[in-house]
């Protein structure tokens, strides 16, 4: 197990208040997808605050290959998922509901693109972004937190599918039943 550096904390403890600032307006709302997120996002710094120094070793390495495949896809299904969201989503303000951020805030179910596969795009790259840190430097502390940071993803997804269910009805379930939560086909 790694023993952080003093840069290391401070980076951290930097990483944790920006994290709590973006988060004080579900930070003590259970019920609130963005209450598990919030975990989740502290794991994901954990992990770069432990690992950033391992991020280009061996990197021919069969762990790092897998590590960049799943960074990548990250990046990617965020990158698509916001950019749908922003063009489709319509977020008007009309919905309400003061746990969600601006760009959340859709009014209109979102089925086409990537979408059209998976519904939880950007809690799916984080999920992948956690996965492709862990294997920079695995470590088994480092997998607690990697499991715990995933477990508080899809934690964030189910909480957010109810929301959803609220919000858009039986058309939300009948899209569940046609997609996948992070990978088409799969998961």
């Amino acid at each position: 197990m790694m023993v952080l550096t003093l840069h290391q904390w401070i980076a951290f403890a930097i990483a944790s208040i920006a994290i709590i600032a973006f988060s004080s307006h579900v930070i003590f709302k259970p019920r609130s997808h963005g209450f598990y997120r919030f975990f989740g996002w502290e794991g994901i710094a954990w992990l770069i605050v432990n690992n950033y120094k391992f991020w280009f070793d061996d990197f021919l390495s069969v762990p790092q290959i897998i590590s960049w495949i799943f960074l990548f896809y990250a990046t990617y299904i965020v990158i698509a998922g916001i950019i749908l969201m922003k063009f489709k989503g319509k977020a008007d303000g009309s919905r309400k509901d003061n746990s969600l951020y601006g760009f959340e805030s859709t009014t209109e179910l979102i089925e086409i693109g990537l979408y059209k596969y998976i519904r939880h795009p950007l809690y799916g790259s984080l999920v992948f972004l956690t996965w492709g840190t862990f294997l920079k430097n695995m470590d088994i502390a480092l997998l607690i937190v990697s499991l715990l940071a995933t477990f508080f993803f899809f934690a964030t997804m189910l909480i957010e599918e109810k929301e959803n269910i609220a919000f858009f009805g039986e058309k939300y379930r009948t899209y569940m039943k046609r997609s996948k939560m992070i990978v088409p086909y799969l998961l």
